[in-house]
């Protein structure tokens, strides 16, 4: 189980809050994505901003850069939502989240830690249950 910990300071108290999703222990597996390029499992982060409890999956994709310059918005959505579908959503569980957030980095970085060498695009999706099943809903933000 990955967890990541963040610690919530309120006033003159600090909380410490862990929310953390089940998910299978992932050894650099190569994944899959409809544009074809290679994209890695990074890490998982959980946290409660404004907008409510979020899953962060971070991915890394060592061509991102060159294909950046390649794909249209439509082709690397494509890749954000599948990874959402496919490998976000399964691996969640109780208490879920409002958000989950997909993001492509072309190495691995810190969260939060300005890397202006390193691109780095995200999406934001809303679970959401139909008919269907349980869905990513693309999010605007």
């Amino acid at each position: 189980m990955i967890t990541r910990l963040m610690t919530l300071c309120l006033g003159a108290s600090c909380v410490a809050f862990a929310a953390a999703a089940d998910l299978m222990p992932v050894e650099s597996e190569d994944l899959s994505v409809p544009s074809g390029q290679p994209v890695e499992f990074y890490e998982n982060l959980m946290d409660r901003p404004a907008m409510g409890l979020t899953a962060r999956f971070r991915f890394v994709a060592p061509e991102l850069r060159a294909r950046l310059s390649q794909m249209s918005y439509e082709e690397l959505e494509a890749d954000l939502s599948y990874l959402c579908q496919s490998y976000a959503l399964p691996r969640l569980s109780q208490p879920k989240p409002v958000m989950v957030v997909i993001s492509l980095s072309e190495q691995a970085t810190e969260f939060g830690a300005p890397s202006e060498d390193i691109p780095q695009v995200f999406e934001a999706y809303r679970p959401m249950v139909t008919p269907a099943g349980e869905v990513c809903a693309w999010e605007a933000f």
